[in-house]
């Protein structure tokens, strides 16, 4: 979404992830849904299956004059970066404001892409938050308030989602609710995408 603000060059709301194919979506999709009827369940807002991803970096809004130079570096990284195994795995919570699915398999390439995401960002200007150890999630669902998510995680810490080979660095456009109807949601269009390994 471009910015509105007078005097500021329009910007969008980026970041980096790997997304998972169809067939991994469907599988957490189907394990979810009991949790839908577990106490409390009503008062969280679920994130839809259109925005279940790994994110790598959050960069917020990139000007665009900006973007050019932020995916010449995501290119780079993802050409230095091979292909690696992933399968989402277990569930765990930040607190009691969001559920998430954890990652297993090449968590140490993921990592290590995450970070060469992060450096792109960097090395293209833009201003980053401070630099913090990589931990994979997928957002499942956030609460409206404080929160007892450690049920919701417990039903889904067992979960062995499909192995799948992650071979590519996508930059996505978030594009936050604007029309005020409740329970909506951001929407993400995925920008550019580069394979692994080149």
């Amino acid at each position: 979404m471009s910015s509105r603000d007078p005097g500021r060059p329009p910007a969008q709301r980026l970041f980096a992830a790997v997304l998972p194919p169809a067939s991994a979506v469907a599988g957490l999709r189907t394990a979810l849904a009991p949790l839908h009827t577990l106490p409390g369940s009503e008062n969280l807002r679920w994130t839809g299956p259109e925005g279940w991803h790994f994110t790598l970096a959050f960069y917020g809004e990139v000007p665009e004059d900006a973007t050019p130079e932020l995916e010449a570096r995501l290119e780079r990284a993802a050409r230095r970066t091979e292909p690696f195994p992933l399968r989402v795995h277990g569930a765990g919570h930040f607190g009691g404001r969001a559920l998430w699915a954890g990652a297993a398999g090449g968590l140490d390439t993921l990592r290590l892409l995450a970070e060469r995401a992060d450096a792109a960002a960097r090395r293209a200007g833009l201003p980053m938050e401070e630099h913090r150890r990589y931990t994979p999630h997928l957002t499942l669902a956030r609460s409206r308030g404080a929160a007892d998510l450690r049920p919701f995680a417990e039903a889904l810490a067992g979960f062995e989602g499909e192995r799948w080979e992650a071979g590519e660095l996508a930059l996505v456009r978030s594009e936050p609710p604007v029309s005020g109807v409740p329970g909506e949601r951001p929407r993400y269009a995925t920008v550019r995408a580069w394979p692994l390994g080149g």
